[in-house]
């Protein structure tokens, strides 16, 4: 069966008019370069980093603070002082501590959410 002239294809080569775009927009590259974009990134993550350090600061002070001034006006025995500051104190303490390395920790995951693109 003989093929119509008009049926034939042509098969042309050259440079392809459409190109790829870019496969992803990626922040790490931008933190990479130091572009404002990535400096923008790693500032908001030490930013964050640092209200949280801020808010543990300002409780250890409201908490910890006073101590000296209350014992200061009511003289009572060293054993009660240094009951209040190991007992009183050191529980607050640690939960301030665990609450502080939860927030870095989430801090950091979300940053990293944030540059690894997931």
């Amino acid at each position: 069966m003989p093929q119509d002239p008009t049926e034939r294809r042509v098969v042309v080569t050259g440079v392809p008019r459409r190109t790829r775009g870019l496969t992803g927009y990626r922040p790490r590259t931008e933190i990479d370069e130091q572009t404002t974009l990535g400096h923008t990134y790693v500032r908001s993550l030490m930013r964050s980093q640092l209200l949280a350090g801020l808010a543990v600061l300002a409780v250890l002070v409201l908490l910890v603070g006073p101590l000296p001034l209350v014992f200061a006006v009511r003289p009572q025995n060293p054993g009660l002082v240094w009951g209040v500051l190991g007992f009183g104190v050191y529980p607050p303490l640690v939960l301030l501590a665990r609450w502080y390395v939860k927030r870095a920790e989430r801090n950091e995951q979300d940053f990293a959410r944030l540059v690894e693109d997931r």
